[in-house]
């Protein structure tokens, strides 16, 4: 098996997965759902106030999207991110992604939007409905640095480890001239962590029966501009050992991808021919 390049040509035909094709009309499913039964927003997007006894909006929120410019920026993201990252993750293992970068994505939004209420005692973090794909396609993003980071994008000279920080930064700026900010930025920010934290610590390999990516080029520090990594590795290490505990034998599973130029016996080839 080995990782699709981004090549133009190959990026604009067909050969988008069933299972990407099926969230797909999921997503388009959740949108008419909405436009016909507007009082159904209420239901299965996140509402803070009410996800207490709706406790299903930490699911359903994150399918549902409440714009048409939501459901194609969402379905074109699916289908062409999802092109290139189920393939090499497997369906089951992509599908495990999205629903736990999905629902954990929104437990974190319900969170932020209650301590800032409690914060600014401002009820529009209450009641204020939050809902859409970006948080899994943020988490996406996360993954195509991790399986193509040098690769660069067909139309741009931007390589591709770019891409999750730069989402992120120009979100970040937008946030200060949008007045409903609070509805997308959380989303996009925890998506793209807890993509990180999927993909660093809990993903399974079934080729060499490891979990995560213990490797120094997918480190959190990455996300940020190289001058500030010896300042963001030192706090990261701390976290990590408070959050996750200490990665057991992680050091033998990052040099257990390759050895000078040849994979270790029992390592996994994608990986091997990803970091080379």
């Amino acid at each position: 098996m080995s990782t699709p390049p981004l090549s133009g040509g190959g990026m604009l035909t067909g050969g988008f997965t069933r299972l990407c094709k099926g969230l797909a009309v999921v997503l388009v499913g959740g949108h008419i759902v909405v436009q016909i039964i507007p009082p159904a927003a209420s239901y299965l997007a996140l509402i803070p106030a009410k996800t207490i006894p709706f406790a299903w909006n930490l699911i359903t929120a994150g399918y549902i999207e409440q714009t048409i410019y939501g459901v194609v920026i969402s379905i074109i993201g699916l289908l062409f991110l999802g092109k290139l990252l189920e393939p090499i993750w497997g369906p089951r293992e992509f599908l495990k992604f999205i629903f736990v970068v999905n629902f954990l994505t929104s437990v974190c939004v319900f969170i932020t939007a209650i301590s800032l209420y409690y914060v600014t005692m401002e009820e529009k973090y209450l009641y204020m409905p939050v809902s859409g794909f970006q948080g899994v396609l943020s988490g996406f993003l996360v993954g195509i640095k991790q399986i193509l980071p040098d690769q660069e994008l067909p139309l741009v000279k931007l390589k591709t480890k770019l891409l999750p920080s730069l989402l992120l930064l120009v979100s970040i700026a937008a946030s200060f001239f949008t007045a409903d900010s609070a509805s997308y930025l959380p989303t996009l920010v925890f998506g793209t962590y807890i993509g990180w934290i999927y993909l660093r610590y809990w993903q399974s390999k079934s080729e060499t029966k490891l979990r995560g990516d213990p490797s120094d080029e997918f480190a959190f520090s990455t996300f940020f501009p190289e001058f500030l990594r010896p300042v963001i590795d030192p706090v990261a290490t701390i976290f990590e050992r408070m959050l996750c505990g200490r990665r057991s034998g992680a050091s033998n599973e990052a040099s257990g991808y390759t050895m000078g130029d040849d994979p270790l016996l029992g390592s996994d080839p994608i990986e091997a021919s990803r970091r080379r």
